[in-house]
């Protein structure tokens, strides 16, 4: 029998879990109230549970300068029965009790149980005016419910974050001139790109055109390294098939987070046995600004570092065309040039999320380069980042072929 953490949801014996859970994540109770509110500690990831209903509560130490998220992720069992309008709310609130920001997200038409995330935070950097104390703030967890949802508890990841101040203030208003047409989709021979099975074990690729095996009821999860600047589209495809019959509602779903596992934006597609294609819509590139806007897939845009593309195919699938596999295919596209960040005043926790233009940017080209081969690219980067070599390693094999170079063009002249 598969084993479960205290308070969390069991699987039955033989069914996978439809999430893979941070190996390191600490487990930590929810309380029906503040007065026992476990801690979260920011940089760290934790387990929980989530009831039908009813709210839980987290604490969270904060000073009065940087900002705080804090990311839920809701993961109902393998096989749950999940009506359309389910979800999960997530808010942070002051020793008040007044709203710093709540999100609510719901699995929407389609009844099929995935991993579902949300995110809420103290944000000064935005509103400067609310919550902007030193003290005790409230994570509040609850779900959203139709009169049908089915009474079952759902396992939750949490994951809480803070972002410290700017050294100097800059602009306070959102980007407005950014390419907002549809870029020209990708072509060329797929490169093969299992992706993992949560925030943790997402597979990392790049600019290019990736292929993977997905059967109905999964969900995949796969992560862009962006920098500062680097504008984002994506586009997830599903294979035809001859073994069925119907129409499945947006049964291929493709969705967007953040690095701080924050909701940005969602596309799906209906299933009825033709090749199916969900595109993400034009998103502004990188930038601090983008916090500012009033959108929200546009405000999400507003960190350096891992971004997550997320798919799931519904399980009504199977009903229709059979368990599969079907063939997936994702065009990532990565444009713009790389651009200096904003000057923070401390660090982040965990340490250097938001820094993947100073301690990052190695990945970022590696991975590039390896989805560039998958569209007709250098095939010695792709083996050279797909083997797992560390970035460090990368950029010293590459600056001893430079200086190699560099000492024969002199030796010639």
């Amino acid at each position: 029998m598969t084993a479960a953490l205290p308070g969390a949801a069991a699987l039955a014996a033989g069914t996978p879990s439809p999430y893979a859970f941070a190996p390191d994540a600490q487990f930590v109770p929810g309380a029906t109230g503040t007065a026992d509110a476990a801690p979260l500690t920011p940089g760290t990831t934790y387990r929980s549970s989530l009831p039908s209903d009813g709210e839980i509560y987290y604490s969270l130490e904060l000073d009065a300068a940087s900002d705080a998220y804090v990311s839920a992720t809701a993961v109902p069992a393998a096989g749950s029965t999940i009506r359309p309008g389910d979800g999960v709310r997530v808010s942070v609130e002051d020793s008040d009790g007044r709203i710093c920001s709540s999100d609510s997200e719901t699995f929407g038409i389609v009844a099929t149980a995935r991993p579902l995330a949300a995110w809420a935070g103290r944000e000064i950097s935005v509103k400067p005016t609310r919550c902007a104390t030193r003290g005790t703030y409230y994570v509040v967890l609850e779900r959203v419910s139709t009169v049908t949802s089915a009474p079952d508890t759902w396992d939750l990841e949490l994951f809480a974050v803070t972002e410290p101040s700017l050294e100097q203030t800059g602009a306070t208003e959102a980007p407005e001139d950014w390419n907002s047409a549809p870029p020209a989709p990708l072509t060329g021979d797929a490169a093969r790109r299992d992706g993992g099975s949560g925030f943790a074990t997402a597979a990392s690729i790049g600019n290019g055109v990736w292929s993977s095996a997905i059967e109905p009821g999964r969900t995949l999860f796969y992560k862009v390294p962006l920098d500062w600047g680097r504008q984002l589209n994506a586009t997830a495809e599903l294979g035809s098939s001859n073994s069925g019959e119907g129409s499945a509602g947006g049964a291929l779903n493709l969705s967007l987070y953040n690095p701080v596992h924050g909701f940005v934006d969602e596309a799906s597609a209906t299933y009825d046995g033709r090749q199916k294609s969900a595109e993400l819509d034009p998103l502004p590139p990188v930038a601090y600004e983008n916090r500012y806007a009033r959108s929200d897939p546009l405000n999400g845009m507003r960190f350096a570092g891992s971004y997550y593309l997320v798919v799931n195919l519904a399980a009504e699938v199977a009903e229709k065309y059979g368990e599969g596999p079907f063939q997936l295919t994702l065009r990532v596209g990565v444009e713009g040039a790389s651009e200096a960040g904003p000057s923070y005043a401390g660090e982040s926790e965990p340490k250097g999320l938001f820094q993947l233009g100073q301690a990052g940017t190695g990945g970022d080209q590696a991975t590039s380069a390896a989805g560039g081969a998958g569209s007709g690219g250098d095939s010695a980067m792709t083996v050279l980042a797909v083997s797992g070599i560390g970035t460090g390693t990368v950029v010293l094999v590459v600056l001893g072929v430079w200086t190699m170079v560099a000492r024969r063009r002199a030796a010639a002249l």
